[in-house]
């Protein structure tokens, strides 16, 4: 049995961080767990090989949620990664930071130096933006790098066009001052590879000798004595390989994310008394927010048929793909070196709203069954929309004493009476981007949803058939006060009521921000970083409107 410092239960976006900040000590010793393979397969690093890592079940829990009315009776798929690196090595590249009231308002639920003040620094700390920029926002000398766009198709440059003809501007920096607009969207590909947190955080922290990495190791329980977190007991291999421990001086800090983290919790007797007794699990502490408050943006993809000219389904196929993977090994550019996203646009539901509440993605591509994974034959493109912040709140809760089985999921998609008239009015308005003026010489027709759709319910229930996860599951160890019955972690990401052990993940968001959740999850492990030293935070940015 192995002795460190600190223990990492996950080497995901927030686990790489941590080890790479904690490690710059060389007088302590840090052991990242994670529970699957090092991330050698070639379609992690190719940008484009999105399209298998999200289905890849080596490389991805392949979690699904509950099946619902609202859902039409389907499982959704919630792909978390499984690998170093974790879901930034199977995500879609995408770097949102979210807008500036998001983090306001954790700071106003009672979260101590959690405000956009307090957390710009270290957004800033973790980049290296390449591109245009203003530097009160963006950083320029951190490890991770974050690229603009180095290619443009005719389509995306009329859905841009059209865009403006209905009133939404062009964004300058949609991680700047001002997120609203329309623009190309900002990605962590650097060189045409993907920049995962295990390419910018986790190898340099391994070469510096502290930090040890064991990967396929599942934790199956944190080792608990009198209220304190004492190290992590695993199995080496999975369900049928060995069962082994690793114990820590200092502290177990839990970065499996929103999934795997409260599980952990709940299989180690740390949860809702009664839920944790039906599952025949000893209670060892008393704590009912765990796995709770999860929310995820659903999105319900339109599909169209394009003319005039190709799209990217066509540049994949036979020849084509050839010469496109040709052009990547030589060169590191063409469609193999872009996010399946290209174009992200910011904007609201109705006039009468201030801040911006509704999102959309736009790409040249379109998929079969709305689905990410096999491109459509034909000429097609896609918009996808949804609400930024949304309402309703599920759960996350294991089935079984058994740590191997994978937990029930329920994000309440749709239950809340405000997620369902603002997906409604963003669906709308996506509809109206497809068919601005510029967009005519290349719009055919509506594959999905086929023909005209006009009434509220139509809306709805296309939402109920194909919406699906844009994969930003969160909230279910929320951080709050301890007067916030839902809280599982304190504004230091400490879990309530156990010594030496916090939750450094998207789980402890308390709110949904307006963004795709790595950008937001590298910031909160930037943080929790400082905390865990005890080092002074940076000056806040005074911003001016």
């Amino acid at each position: 049995m192995e002795t460190f410092d600190y223990v990492i239960v996950g080497a995901g976006s927030a686990g790489s961080v941590l080890a790479n900040r904690l490690g710059e000590d060389p007088n302590v010793s840090i052991c990242v767990l994670e529970a699957g393979p090092p991330d050698l397969s070639p379609f992690i690093h190719i940008p484009a090989g999105f399209i298998y890592t999200i289905k890849d079940p080596k490389v991805n829990w392949l979690y699904g949620t509950e099946p619902t009315d609202w859902t039409a009776g389907r499982s959704v798929p919630v792909p978390r990664g499984k690998t170093l690196g974790g879901s930034s090595s199977i995500n879609g590249h995408i770097y949102t930071r979210g807008n500036r009231l998001d983090y306001d308002n954790w700071a106003q639920r009672g979260n101590r130096g959690w405000g956009y003040a307090d957390v710009l620094p270290y957004f800033k700390r973790s980049e290296c933006r390449i591109g245009e920029g203003d530097d009160t926002f963006r950083g320029r000398e951190g490890p991770l790098k974050v690229t603009d766009i180095d290619w443009s198709h005719p389509l995306t440059e009329a859905f841009i066009e059209g865009c403006q003809t209905i009133g939404i501007p062009k964004a300058e920096d949609y991680n700047g001052a001002k997120q609203e607009g329309v623009s190309y969207s900002q990605r962590t590909i650097a060189n045409g590879r993907r920049m995962s947190t295990a390419r910018a955080f986790l190898r340099p922290a391994q070469k510096r000798g502290n930090v040890k990495v064991i990967t396929n190791a599942h934790a199956t329980r944190i080792i608990l004595e009198n209220k304190r977190a004492m190290g992590v007991a695993f199995n080496k291999g999975g369900r049928g390989g060995k069962p082994d421990q690793v114990m820590a001086r200092r502290e177990v800090i839990l970065s499996g994310g929103t999934i795997n983290s409260p599980q952990l919790l709940q299989l180690s007797g740390i949860g809702a008394p009664d839920f944790l007794k039906s599952l025949g699990i000893e209670v060892k502490h008393a704590l009912p927010g765990v796995g709770e408050n999860l929310r995820d943006h659903y999105a319900p993809r339109f599909t169209a048929r394009v003319k005039n000219i190709k799209t990217l389904n066509e540049r994949t196929k036979g020849l084509n793909l050839l010469g496109e993977i040709a052009r990547w090994g030589l060169t590191r550019k063409g469609i193999l070196s872009l996010s399946p996203t290209v174009i992200y646009c910011f904007w609201r539901s109705n006039p009468g709203i201030v801040n911006n509440d509704v999102q959309f993605t736009f790409t040249p591509a379109s998929y079969k069954e709305g689905v990410q994974s096999e491109l459509d034959d034909f000429p097609g493109m896609t918009i996808a929309s949804w609400q930024q912040r949304p309402e309703a709140s599920g759960y996350v809760r294991a089935v079984s004493a058994d740590p191997f089985d994978k937990p029930v999921i329920n994000p309440r998609y749709l239950e809340h009476e405000t997620d369902r008239q603002t997906l409604i009015a963003a669906m709308k308005l996506a509809r109206q981007m497809i068919l601005t003026d510029p967009m005519k010489p290349y719009f055919d027709h509506w594959i999905y949803p086929a023909g005209d759709i006009q009434t509220d319910d139509e809306y709805l229930q296309v939402a109920k058939e194909r919406g699906t996860t844009t994969f930003h599951p969160m909230g279910t160890c929320r951080m709050g006060p301890r007067t916030d019955p839902t809280a599982v972690v304190d504004d230091e990401l400490k879990v309530y009521g156990i010594e030496g052990l916090r939750v450094v993940d998207a789980s402890i968001m308390p709110m949904m921000p307006s963004a795709n959740l790595n950008a937001p999850t590298i910031m909160i492990a930037e943080k929790a970083s400082d905390m865990i030293r005890g080092k002074e935070p940076p000056e806040p940015v005074i911003l001016r409107d």
